[in-house]
C-alpha cells in the first residue's frame, strides 16, 4: 500500500507576519492519500536528492491505480466469458444447443428436432432437411433456404423476412402467424397442404402461391387456398 504526501512548498504560500519567519524550504503536509499499489513501481528509479526530490503528484498516482484497477476487471471479464462457452454469444439460438447462426449448414439433418426459436439469421441452408421439426418462432432472416426440406414442420411465428424459400418443400408446414416480409420469395417452393393463415405476404407473391396451392393441412385442417384467401 503506497502512500503519498500532499505538500506544499512555503514558497507558494504568502508570507506569514510572525516574529519568526518560516524556513524557506519547510513544507506544510496534508493528510496522507493511501492507494492500492505503488504507483512509481512502473517508474525508472532516479537516484534520491532529498534537496531536490519533488513530492508526488496524488492526482498521476490516482489515475494510474484507476487504469490498473479498469484493465484488471476487463481481463477478469474477458477470462470468465472465455472459460464458459455457453455465455459467449456466438448466434446460437437460446434452446438449441448448436451454433447456427450465420452458419453454412447445407445438407444437414435437422428432421424431427426440436429446435423452437432457433437462430438461423443469415445462414445458407441449402437442401438442409426440417422435415417435421418443431421450429415455433425461429427466425430465417435473410436465410437461404433454396432446396430445403420443411415439410410437415411447425412454423408457427416463424421469421422468413427476406429470406431465399425458392423450390422448398412447404407440403403440410404450418406456418401460422410466420413473417414473410420484403423480398422474400417462395418461388417453385411445394405448398400442398400448407396453413399460411396470418402471414403477410406481398401481393405478387400472393398471386403466385395461389396458382401453385392445393391440399388441407392436417394438423389444422384448414385449407391451403383458403388461407391464402385466393379467389
Amino acid at each position: 500500500m503506497a502512500v503519498v504526501n500532499v505538500c506544499l512548498s512555503s514558497k507558494l504560500l504568502p508570507k506569514p507576519k510572525l516574529d519568526n519567519p518560516l524556513p524557506s524550504q519547510q513544507h506544510f503536509c496534508f493528510p496522507s492519500l493511501s492507494l492500492p499499489f505503488n504507483c512509481t513501481a512502473t517508474r525508472p528509479q532516479r537516484p534520491v536528492n532529498h534537496q531536490s526530490q519533488a513530492p508526488q503528484n496524488p492526482l498521476l498516482c490516482l489515475g494510474e491505480s484507476i487504469s490498473r484497477a479498469s484493465f484488471l476487471a476487463l481481463l477478469s471479464a474477458s477470462l470468465f466469458f472465455a472459460s464458459d462457452p455457453a455465455l459467449a454469444f456466438k448466434g446460437g439460438g437460446p434452446y438449441g444447443a448448436e451454433v447456427t447462426r450465420g452458419q453454412d449448414l447445407s445438407g444437414k439433418d435437422f428432421s424431427g428436432k426440436s429446435l423452437v426459436k432457433q437462430d438461423f439469421k443469415t445462414s445458407i441452408l441449402r437442401q438442409t432437411k426440417f422435415k417435421g421439426a418443431a421450429l415455433v418462432g425461429a427466425s430465417f432472416f435473410d436465410a437461404d433456404l433454396t432446396g430445403a426440406d420443411l415439410s410437415d414442420a411447425d412454423l408457427r411465428g416463424a421469421d422468413f423476412s427476406l429470406a431465399n424459400v425458392t423450390k422448398a418443400n412447404l407440403s403440410n408446414a404450418n406456418l401460422e402467424g410466420a413473417l414473410a416480409t420484403g423480398n422474400t420469395s417462395f418461388r417453385g417452393s411445394i405448398i400442398t397442404g400448407a396453413d399460411f393463415t396470418d402471414v403477410p405476404l406481398r401481393d405478387d407473391q400472393r398471386e403466385y402461391l395461389c396458382k401453385v396451392a392445393g391440399g388441407v393441412n392436417p394438423t389444422t385442417g384448414n385449407a391451403t387456398r383458403d388461407t391464402l384467401f385466393c379467389n
